[in-house]
């Protein structure tokens, strides 16, 4: 399915069939497409880029499609993998966290710092990163294979 190039957000590099590799989605998605290119909130003398989540509902784009600029793709990158190395360690604390200091890390960014914690204000927190676990026991070779070639691609660049 071709990405649309008549909305606000100008395509740039697409990625036109990510249906057929959006995880356990795959094939029986409403995510079509993945692009990067010009915001659609660019104002007038200021362009910024972004990454492009399409949602299609099988008639028409989904007003669900999502925008994101690149550093925050990368800060959910840097949170997933934060998050991931945390629960494969868990397995130290009764219910996966230190129930004493929910805090993971501070990943320094930009002069200060991204806190990763366990969100103990939800109150079935014990259930959930539970389930949280299991999903990601589950699809490990799924995510284990996405960051596999992230990591060979940033070695590659040089990081």
């Amino acid at each position: 399915m071709k990405i649309p190039t008549n909305l606000k957000h100008k395509p740039v590099i697409i990625a036109e069939d990510y249906g057929n590799i959006d995880g356990r989605s795959a094939y029986k998605t409403d995510v079509q497409g993945l692009s990067l290119g010009l915001a659609q909130w660019n104002d007038r003398g200021k362009v910024d880029i972004s990454a492009k989540v399409w949602r299609h509902t099988g008639e028409r784009w989904s007003r669900q499609s999502e925008e994101l600029p690149f550093h925050r793709v990368l800060d959910l990158a840097i949170l997933i993998c934060r998050a991931k190395q945390h629960i494969d360690g868990a397995y130290v604390h009764e219910h996966l966290y230190d129930t004493g200091n929910p805090t993971i890390d501070r990943v320094g960014l930009q002069g200060d710092a991204m806190t990763v914690k366990v969100c103990t204000d939800n109150e079935y927190i014990n259930e959930d990163i539970e389930l949280f676990r299991q999903v990601l026991s589950e699809d490990g070779e799924l995510l284990g294979e996405r960051l596999r070639t992230l990591s060979r691609l940033l070695k590659e660049m040089g990081y």
